[in-house]
């Protein structure tokens, strides 16, 4: 089992910045891939970025890609470090943890990962 619990939401003006993390608890393995899904009201989830924890290898979607930076530390943490970020992009941000990616091109399908956060909310006012 792996608990995953998000933290660095908040409200910001457009063109401001946020730095979202995900602290990965329990029986992880070196497998892991994390990815950050947003949900915004009346929307399906739809996939942001992705990162292999033990190689590094990342993946964006287009719609931020150049803005959104994922980066992963020694220890248990994922960082979705965001810029530039827009009234479009207020939602509620997930991460999730896959120890069956085995490709960072699947990473942006919601079937390939077993563990979810609670979410923590963005808002971006304009």
């Amino acid at each position: 089992q792996v608990q995953l619990v998000e933290s660095g939401g908040g409200l910001v003006q457009a063109g401001g910045s946020l730095r979202l993390s995900c602290e990965a608890e329990g029986q992880t393995s070196s497998r892991l891939t994390i990815g950050w899904f947003r949900q915004a009201p009346g929307k399906e989830r739809e996939f942001v970025a992705a990162i292999n924890r033990r190689i590094g290898s990342t993946l964006y979607a287009d719609s931020v890609k150049g803005r959104f930076t994922i980066s992963r530390d020694n220890a248990k943490n994922t960082y979705l470090q965001m810029n530039s970020l827009k009234p479009e992009d207020t939602a509620v941000y997930y991460c999730a943890a896959s120890e069956r990616v085995s490709l960072i091109s699947w990473a942006a399908s919601r079937g390939w990962y077993d563990y979810w956060g609670q979410g923590t909310q963005v808002t971006v006012s304009s």
